[in-house]
């Protein structure tokens, strides 16, 4: 996480922290890893607070680790033998001195058991209190409460209960959140197979296969509302949030003030007095935020109140300028909130990207990989969790940064966000910077015209190709010198042989006039018919990377044989490492073309393995819970 762009957070009207103090916090434990310990670690030192980190085998080499002035190893990997040991966590911090416990998002920040556990260890935490954990943490008890306080709520279905008058209809799981258990349901038929897999996602993340069903407005805005309250009675609503623009129900870009707000008259003041009740209602205190899903015309209704810190709590933080971090720690000593609900004036606007380790190209799937070259952009701030030699493997989010503008304008601020996400150097691991800036250029997202349904509009179109010059130009920087001594051939999976010689690159009829100018430090200049571009470049045995303006693609150095060429077109193979979350059929089942016969769960991400044809099911050899590595063979289907 760079320093810069925290500087909105000097803010000279902000009060004296009190002299008097219920608590003293001294040192610190984070409950959770990459960028968001990080995030918290910056404004503990900030505060003259010691920080204690907590990490993974996986982790140990991590950025977090190394930021913090103590860590402790949690052996093992999965989440719930590391990040999701509250046994473990409260050990930790009891080895390392720290008199609090701040969870972060995700893991256990939501667990109102885990919250207990550490005040029962003489600990602080740096949260709401349990009961109000306890009173949201349930969907479906959170409606019945946000009702009764005056505040609008979607009509609940059970499921066994849905019509086709209901339809669509939204599945959710009543315990956690993040997209988990989430399913769409149009066809009626479909619903009882969706309700199956929602409750078996919703137990694997949560522990909790409860799942209910409510309308789903297909083109709805998602609007949320940061609150943050103390022990004194102060309650805030830190202006709202946009985070429209969502894939699979995971957020993509989030951004404040919301556009839709800002255009609907009176919709900001109802929705702010909404959120205070939602927060007096439970006794609330600590950060939060209330999320309701609207229609163009401003008539919203409760979704869920997530009793955390937020993923994109960032742009509040620039755009009010106050450090939501800093706010968490004085409530939990027991001090009053820095400002009054007055103080806090909007100033600007901005945007937040989320970088995921994932291949847009590729459905989406999850990406692994080393990050081989890591270069921030100047001029945004950058919440990182990752550094040159960072490993991205499946056991966690794939979600390695987040990328925030801010400036006066939001036009102004778009423009900012995408030149930042194509200055942005990531090589090792693919990303979707490319697409977000992509989708950042779109003239209806630059209007504001954007709803929860924009990306599955936008990923029915054929995908663009990457830009046809990163080709010949990683074949350039790979042959390393701008006139050859003798010709240099390179023969590249899907793309063929590449051949540098006499001043050209050539690929089968395809040539380029090339000239390598520059190259030091993973950056090369080259120049492809007189056109002269800096990309960055990294090499690693057969393994090419190659980037420039957000754009980024992996090459491999093609093989006589691949691991795995010998499986026959009928083997069914794990296109990614991961966990078989489901098994839909077994040895000697006749089954159909396109039938799901196991998903696997990597990332947060659900992978459907289905059959290429008709045919019988043999040398299915897995069961759910095991572990499974890339291009395992699975199954096959004999025809």
């Amino acid at each position: 996480m760079n320093d810069r762009a925290f500087t909105a957070w000097d803010r000279t009207d902000a009060a004296e922290p009190s002299t008097t103090r219920e608590n003293v916090i001294t040192s610190v434990l984070v409950a959770n890893r990459g960028e968001i310990a990080r995030r918290v670690f910056r404004t503990a030192r900030a505060r003259g607070i010691a920080t204690v980190a907590v990490h993974s085998d996986a982790d140990a080499a991590s950025p977090h680790v190394s930021a913090a002035d103590a860590a402790v190893h949690l052996p093992g990997n999965a989440p719930n033998e590391t990040y999701l040991r509250a046994d473990l966590l409260i050990e930790a911090a009891r080895r390392a001195g720290a008199d609090a416990v701040h969870p972060g998002y995700g893991f256990l920040s939501e667990n109102a058991a885990f919250a207990r556990a550490v005040q029962q260890a003489g600990l602080t935490w740096i949260g709401p209190p349990p009961e109000a954990i306890d009173a949201m943490g349930s969907k479906i008890e959170a409606k019945r409460i946000m009702a009764a306080a005056g505040v609008p709520v979607l009509a609940e279905l059970q499921p066994d209960a849905v019509t086709e008058a209901d339809l669509p209809v939204l599945i959710k799981a009543s315990a956690g959140g993040g997209g988990r258990g989430m399913r769409v349901v149009r066809n009626l038929d479909d619903l009882p197979r969706e309700v199956e897999a929602a409750r078996a996602e919703a137990a694997s993340a949560f522990g909790d296969s409860t799942v209910f069903c409510e309308p789903y407005l297909a083109a709805g805005r998602h609007i949320e509302v940061q609150v943050m309250a103390d022990q004194h009675g102060t309650v805030w609503a830190v202006g709202e949030r946009e985070c429209s623009i969502q894939r699979r129900h995971q957020k993509v870009i989030e951004e404040a003030p919301s556009p839709l707000v800002e255009h609907v008259p009176g919709m900001r003041e109802q929705l702010f007095e909404a959120s205070r009740a939602a927060t007096k209602a439970i006794g609330y205190t600590g950060a939060g935020t209330v999320e309701f899903i609207s229609d163009d015309d401003g008539r919203f209704f409760f979704l869920e109140m997530n009793t955390r810190l937020q993923v994109e709590h960032p742009v509040t933080e620039l755009v009010y300028g106050v450090d939501l971090v800093e706010q968490q720690l004085r409530v939990a000593a027991g001090e009053p909130l820095a400002l009054t609900q007055e103080a806090l004036v909007p100033r600007g606007h901005a945007v937040e990207a989320r970088l995921y380790a994932e291949d847009p190209a590729n459905g989406f799937l999850p990406a692994v990989g080393t990050v081989r070259r890591y270069v921030e952009p100047a001029g945004v701030r950058m919440d990182s969790g990752i550094r040159e030699g960072s490993v991205v493997g499946t056991d966690y989010d794939p979600m390695l940064a987040k990328v925030i503008a801010h400036a006066d304008t939001r036009p102004a601020a778009l423009r900012k966000l995408s030149r930042a996400l194509g200055e942005l150097q990531l090589l090792g691991v693919t990303t979707n910077a490319a697409f977000s800036r992509a989708l950042l250029e779109r003239e209806d997202v630059r209007a504001g015209e954007i709803d929860t349904g924009l990306l599955e509009r936008i990923l029915a179109e054929p995908p663009a190709a990457p830009p046809e010059d990163l080709v010949p130009a990683a074949v350039l920087a790979a042959a390393g010198t701008a006139t050859p001594a003798g010709p240099f051939r390179l023969r590249l999976e899907e793309h063929g042989e590449l051949r540098v010689a006499d001043g050209a690159v050539r690929a089968g009829e395809r040539g380029w006039r090339a000239d390598v100018r520059e190259g030091a430090g993973g950056r090369v200049r080259v120049a492809l018919d007189g056109l002269a571009r800096t990309y960055a470049f990294a090499r690693d045995g057969d393994a090419l990377w190659i980037a420039r303006d957000g754009h980024h693609l992996e090459l491999r150095v093609a093989r006589a044989a691949r691991a795995g060429a010998a499986h026959g077109a009928d083997s069914l193979e794990a296109p990614m490492p991961g966990t078989v979350l489901l098994v839909h059929a077994e040895n000697g089942d006749e089954v159909e073309e396109g039938q799901v016969l196991v998903v696997i769960e990597s990332m947060k991400m659900e992978l459907s393995i289905a059959a290429p044809h008709g045919g019988t099911v043999q040398g299915l050899d897995v069961a759910p819970g095991d572990k499974v590595g890339l291009r395992q063979v699975l199954a096959e289907v004999v025809a």
